[in-house]
């Protein structure tokens, strides 16, 4: 076994980390911050309590595998599961309301027929069986192994619909909007809003983004007592465990590779260290791009970032309200071209034109008291870029973070009625933010990889042409999210035991 050096302490890191030192590897992380758990960060002030990153996590499977697999005990004796119920309500601009239960194909064919009209819900459930065959397609190759063969999933495996006696393809995730949903721009505008939180354009997705919405529906929708950020306690732990040392406030510059092979690490302070095999879990200027280590693979690209503003409410949470709601945009097409397109931009969005989502959790754990309550509202926005006429907006410039907030707790009032009558403050956070707390360049959020569109989406491998220098985390296969990180650990430590990649 050989001394491994990690760079990064997020989830997909640790995650790696603490299945390596399980098989025995001596293992250090690396980490530039003063804290582990990446995009799980945590705020807090006064009592309240809020996760900087994911409120809700989908496939907890990948947790339980990974704490089994490096401890032999469920991932239940560290945090408490719930799931959240209903998963979620959506509320329209012309005044409908739908709410969705967890993981109940029959409850969500009856809440959509009961807010759209007969027949919407089975509309909704007829594509999320197609929805179900492309997860088939994509689960292993996608989610669960080393990528091979990307060409068969350069095209979209979303089944083809008879038309007019035709089979005909839906090649975006809008046109299956378009055609399969009864032309209701409120069911299309649902399924949009799970492309468009994982950062996508819904009119440039592909059709496969269709297993989005079906994951929440077959896996269900969950949240951690404490927030996502007691997941990254509890991984931290567990590495601890297994006697993986981490060094905080350690900035690396890169791996150094010397005849072709990685023979450690350097610091950007000066210096360097030795490893036999490096895992870097952050996105390294020095790895991508033509002069970089990984050849033709791309970076952190022009992908929008989260503009989140924590909220502390005087008065306590009302009984039966929704852990998750999302208020959805009255325009549909100035929203997403606020987001995607620079050209047409201005520097806040237009009224109308915001999708919002807004996070209630019901746990002590995060507000003071019970007099209190805790209310996170989150919305895709363009990512930071100090260029004028960049692909971004300047996040630190004037006013603009605070007058983005108070747009978007302006929509968030009709999830929250009275929020700003019994708000004691707010925190803003902006992709300027995540930019300097986890130095993605943008403080882009990656979506994970989806089939289509010629493998747009695809990340580059986890094992590098370099031997011994291996990628794990939202930047490489298969992408953004908390389940794409920890299987992107199983495979990366997998590989580096001698195995072909994926959890065993």
């Amino acid at each position: 076994m050989g001394k491994v050096a990690v760079i990064g302490a997020g989830m997909a890191a640790m995650a790696a980390a603490a299945r390596l030192a399980t098989g025995g590897h001596d293992v250090v992380v690396h980490e530039r911050a003063r804290t582990y758990g990446g995009a799980l960060g945590r705020f807090e002030r006064d009592g309240f309590a809020f996760d900087n990153g994911p409120g809700l996590l989908v496939l907890p499977a990948v947790y339980r595998d990974l704490f089994v697999k490096t401890g032999r005990e469920p991932l239940e004796s560290r945090v408490e599961l719930v799931q959240t119920d209903p998963a979620a309500r959506h509320l329209f601009a012309d005044g409908t309301v739908l709410t969705l239960p967890n993981a109940s194909r029959a409850g969500a064919v009856a809440a959509l027929d009961a807010a759209f009209g007969l027949g919407s819900g089975e509309r909704w459930s007829d594509l999320l069986v197609r929805a179900r065959e492309v997860w088939e397609v994509t689960r292993r190759p996608l989610l669960e192994a080393v990528l091979t063969g990307p060409d068969r999933l350069a095209g979209d495996p979303y089944p083809a619909l008879r038309r007019r006696g035709l089979f005909r393809r839906a090649p975006l995730l809008a046109d299956v909007a378009a055609g399969e949903l009864g032309g209701d721009p409120r069911p299309a505008a649902l399924l949009e809003s799970h492309a468009l939180a994982y950062g996508l354009d819904p009119r440039r997705a592909p059709a496969a983004a269709t297993v989005l919405p079906y994951l929440e529906e077959a896996f269900g929708v969950w949240y951690v007592r404490g927030g996502l950020r007691a997941l990254a306690d509890a991984l931290y732990a567990r590495c601890l465990e297994r006697r993986v040392e981490f060094r905080f406030e350690s900035e690396v510059a890169g791996p150094v590779v010397v005849d072709g092979r990685v023979a450690g690490i350097a610091f950007a302070g000066g210096g360097t260290e030795a490893a036999d095999t490096v895992v870097v879990g952050a996105p390294l200027p020095s790895l991508y791009g033509g002069g970089g280590l990984v050849k033709d693979a791309a970076g952190p690209v022009d992908e929008p970032g989260r503009c989140t503003v924590h909220v502390a409410l005087r008065g306590s949470r009302p009984v039966g309200a929704a852990h998750r709601t999302v208020v959805h945009a009255a325009d549909r097409t100035k929203a997403l071209d606020w987001v995607f397109s620079a050209k047409s931009r201005d520097p806040l969005p237009v009224p109308g034109a915001l999708t919002v989502t807004v996070l209630r959790p019901d746990d002590p754990a995060v507000r003071p008291d019970a007099g209190h309550e805790a209310v996170t509202v989150t919305a895709t926005v363009p990512r930071h870029d100090t260029a004028r006429g960049g692909s971004g907006l300047d996040w630190t410039a004037g006013d603009l973070a605070e007058s983005c907030a108070e747009r978007m707790l302006a929509v968030a009032e009709a999830a929250v009625p009275g929020l700003r009558e019994r708000e004691l403050w707010h925190e803003v956070r902006t992709p300027a933010d995540t930019e300097r707390d986890t130095a993605v360049p943008g403080g882009s959020v990656p979506p994970p990889s989806l089939a289509g569109l010629s493998g747009a989406l695809f990340r580059p491998a986890n094992r590098s042409p370099i031997p011994g220098l291996y990628l794990v985390g939202g930047w490489s296969h298969p992408g953004g999210g908390l389940p794409h990180a920890g299987m992107s650990a199983a495979i990366t430590a997998d590989l580096i035991s001698g195995g072909p990649g994926g959890s065993r």
